[in-house]
């Protein structure tokens, strides 16, 4: 569902994005891993279309996200860490903007919108301008109205910035729930927890690069570390300074 090939993306003298393969099959939850400035809000930014790559190729449902972006967002959705939202509407009005959008019927808006809304205790909050609102509920409203159109893909970078622990569970179990059923996660976190708990599979990028990928047993083995994910990341990360050091400039 997601395919990305060769993926390179300059800023200047700047090479964010170093020749990153990498392919997330139907129904897989996905967690990419970093330090800061490893690259992965840009991989995430060309793989959803906000961003042109200087070189290399992202599918999305099998749609090329240059040559074909309407059919490839079409059929993802996308929460950035801080995402952007009409202030001047209400919850209520925004959801029914986005399902618009994506050309869902009124009942269709209504049934799905209802059981979300009801998901995520934001009963309270449908009449309320969203400019009112917290962080946390703001960030609970855009992840609904992500989920509206029961997308193919989910994209979201930092999902969990703002939520308290109970709604944080809440994203958790729906994003496990939805995947089970076949709808492709592809998460960026700083929290190690959440890859641990929630990913089939994860990715560790740093400097650029996809550093390695897979399961948390096969993290292990390839990073020779036992114990918390931790461990892992901090071995893969430290191994790969240590190279890019030692490279010839």
């Amino acid at each position: 569902m997601i395919e990305i090939e060769n993926l390179v993306k300059n800023f200047g003298d700047v090479l964010a994005v170093n020749g990153v393969n990498l392919s997330v099959p139907k129904g897989e939850f996905f967690a990419i891993l970093g330090p800061n400035a490893a690259g992965k809000t840009t991989t995430i930014k060309i793989v959803v279309g906000l961003m042109k790559p200087t070189s290399g190729t992202v599918r999305v449902a099998g749609f090329d996200v240059q040559t074909h972006p309407l059919e490839a967002r079409r059929r993802l959705a996308y929460v950035p860490d801080f995402p952007f939202l009409y202030d001047k509407l209400t919850p209520w009005e925004f959801l029914r903007f986005t399902g618009q959008l994506f050309r869902m019927t009124e009942s269709h808006i209504q049934t799905a919108g209802r059981e979300l809304v009801s998901r995520f205790n934001l009963e309270s909050y449908l009449s309320k301008p969203i400019e009112a609102l917290s962080h946390g509920t703001r960030q609970r409203v855009a992840i609904v109205s992500a989920l509206l159109h029961n997308p193919e893909v989910f994209v979201l970078d930092e999902p969990m910035v703002g939520l308290d622990p109970h709604h944080a569970r809440i994203v958790k179990d729906i994003l496990r729930e939805r995947a089970n059923e076949g709808m492709t996660v592809f998460v960026s976190t700083h929290q190690l927890s959440v890859a641990e708990e929630m990913a089939d599979r994860i990715g560790i990028m740093h400097q650029g690069k996809l550093v390695a990928v897979g399961t948390r047993e096969q993290l292990h083995r390839q990073s020779g570390v036992s114990g918390a994910l931790e461990k892992v990341f901090l071995s893969l990360t430290a191994e790969e300074q240590i190279l890019s050091r030692n490279s010839p400039i």
